[in-house]
């Protein structure tokens, strides 16, 4: 009995510690089961999360020296402009970037620019993360919504010449992008360049030393006419250089160091005849200078004491320094801003849209008006004012008559019968005045002898430049000489009348008004075909044209005109 009892416990264990080993084996897989199923879940949770956890920002990034040049950081934006509860995708665009960091430059409408020498970003480096959208929206729909701006953020890669192998993590640098060439040789009047920075000027040079981060191994140097007629073949060169790396460490020091910008500019070249004073210089001067309120100071090269003398009311008002003889000054001068040479539209001319603060012709005949103390434009013209004020009597108890001053050339193209001319404006019923203009006529007393007249007359030459003084409805009657000179007596003075809202009246002589129908009869081509006269070059139409020709005017044939332009005047 005890051995069958033992044999029989002992085969009752064996098939218990079976069970009890085969529940453990179980327990240790779901524990492992569970373990791995658990690390599976948060590998997936985290993977997600990193995926949808952050805004969603495209970096644009410029080179170190568009860096430098902006001042500020883009404007964040309007919190109204943001939905409630929600995070937004921001897309950074190249246009948007330049407009709000100042990487683009309208240099026509900035004082000291130049419109050709727009700096344009260069973006090289774009880093993308991806954010989940909160408001219940599915995955799905999310990871749609992050596909389409991955889309959109490839298209501007594409659109800005990305490489298309870049790391998102680890965004390499391009190489720096080469300088941009501070000068601007590609306006057909005029050459200009434009240092910002550390610019140092001594005796006709310009020399640009630029930031340690943004030096080269080689310098560039321009040759530049610092007027508003580049091709005129004795305006003299001014130099403007950039330093290289090795240059800029043996710069020039600095003898005097200014806190307003320079202007560098010629004096000479066809100036003492009052067109080109205002066409080549004063009118170049305005657009470049004006904006700078008077905060800027003139290295002039070529220096005229005269031309000095004659308008130093203007000069003084653009620049409140003393004017600087670029060809002798010893020192090192330095500036934080310099521009070299003038920026020139047209002849006696500006484009409003090429200006800064869209100045006009019109501007700037009230701003010479404004220079020499002239009555404001309110007042109308002389005539019509001295009507509204019941002051329309002279002292002998006469009607007022409206003011004509004739202007007499000196030499070519002169009327030879002044007087006859004179009588004939008074018979027509003008008070005349008649003047010869001179180079140093002071121009604070001739300003005010123009403004006080309704009408100037002369013959087409530079006399009728100082319709700048006239005032707002008066008018200006031009003389145009034998030989089909219509096309050029326009555009030098009859579109700049109309811009100036001044009256613009021609009378076109006929050829047995001129000169040359007694000098060479009325075969000579010069008077029978001006038209074949033109076709052999400028020089020969010059020679009888504008040298050699005078005016003897027939007043009968004159008369009509006048006139004509009294009424009007009236009206």
């Amino acid at each position: 009995m005890v051995t069958e009892s033992s044999s029989s416990s002992q085969s009752s264990t064996v098939p218990t510690s079976k069970g009890m080993a085969r529940t453990l084996a179980q327990h240790h897989q779901a524990v492992v089961g569970f373990l791995f199923g658990f690390f599976v879940i948060l590998v997936l949770y985290t993977t997600v999360s990193g995926q949808f956890g952050s805004n969603t920002i495209v970096v644009l990034q410029s080179t170190p020296a568009e860096q430098n040049a902006r001042a500020s950081p883009p404007p964040p934006s309007s919190p109204a402009s943001a939905p409630n509860n929600s995070t937004q995708d921001i897309i950074v665009h190249k246009d948007d970037v330049n407009k709000t960091m100042g990487g683009e430059h309208n240099q026509d409408n900035v004082p000291g620019t130049d419109k050709n020498n727009k700096t344009d970003a260069n973006f090289d480096n774009m880093q993308a993360n991806r954010t989940e959208q909160s408001g219940g929206q599915p995955v799905n729909s999310t990871i749609t919504n992050v596909s389409d701006k991955m889309k959109e953020e490839e298209l501007i890669r594409q659109e800005l010449d990305q490489d298309d192998d870049k790391d998102e993590t680890n965004v390499k640098k391009g190489p720096a992008a080469p300088p941009k060439p501070i000068c601007d040789l590609s306006d057909p009047r005029y050459d200009i360049c434009e240092i910002i920075g550390d610019a140092r000027a001594t005796n006709r040079t310009v020399l640009y030393v630029p930031p340690p981060g943004e030096r080269s191994a080689d310098g560039q140097e321009w040759a530049i006419k610092d007027q508003s007629r580049k091709h005129l073949e004795y305006i003299h060169k001014v130099t403007v250089r950039t330093l290289s790396a090795a240059q800029s460490l043996a710069a020039p020091e600095c003898t005097s160091r200014h806190a307003v910008p320079a202007v560098v500019f010629a004096m000479n070249g066809l100036t003492s005849n009052p067109w080109h004073d205002f066409s080549d210089v004063l009118v170049p001067l305005f657009i470049t200078a004006r904006a700078f309120d008077g905060e800027v100071q003139f290295l002039v090269t070529d220096l005229q004491p005269w031309f000095v003398d004659k308008y130093r009311l203007i000069l003084a008002n653009l620049s409140r320094y003393d004017v600087v003889d670029f060809d002798r000054d010893a020192g090192v001068r330095c500036y934080p801003r310099v521009v070299v040479g003038l920026r020139s539209h047209r002849d006696l001319g500006i484009n409003p849209a090429r200006a800064p603060r869209n100045y006009t012709l019109l501007d700037f005949r009230m701003y010479i008006r404004d220079i020499f103390s002239l009555p404001p434009d309110s007042v109308g013209i002389p005539y019509k004012a001295a009507a509204a004020s019941n002051n329309n009597a002279t002292v002998d108890g006469e009607k007022r008559k409206p003011r004509l001053m004739l202007i007499n050339r000196g030499h070519n193209r002169k009327f030879v019968n002044i007087p006859e001319i004179a009588d004939g404006a008074r018979a027509a019923g003008f008070e005349v005045v008649v003047v010869e203009p001179r180079r140093d006529l002071r121009l604070e007393e001739f300003s005010l002898a123009v403004d006080s007249c309704d009408v100037l007359m002369g013959a087409h030459g530079a006399g009728l430049t100082n319709f700048f003084f006239l005032r707002t409805g008066a008018a200006m009657l031009q003389v145009v000489p034998w030989g089909h000179m219509e096309y050029s007596a326009m555009i030098f003075y009859g579109v700049q009348a109309k811009e100036m809202n001044l009256r613009d009246v021609e009378y076109s002589i006929a050829a047995e008004e001129s000169t040359l129908y007694e000098k060479y009869g009325k075969d000579h081509p010069a008077v029978s075909d001006p038209e074949s006269i033109h076709k052999q070059g400028w020089q020969l139409g010059m020679k009888y044209y504008w040298l050699e020709q005078d005016i003897r005017l027939n007043v009968t044939r004159f008369a009509p005109t006048l006139h004509q332009l009294l009424r009007t005047l009236g009206e």
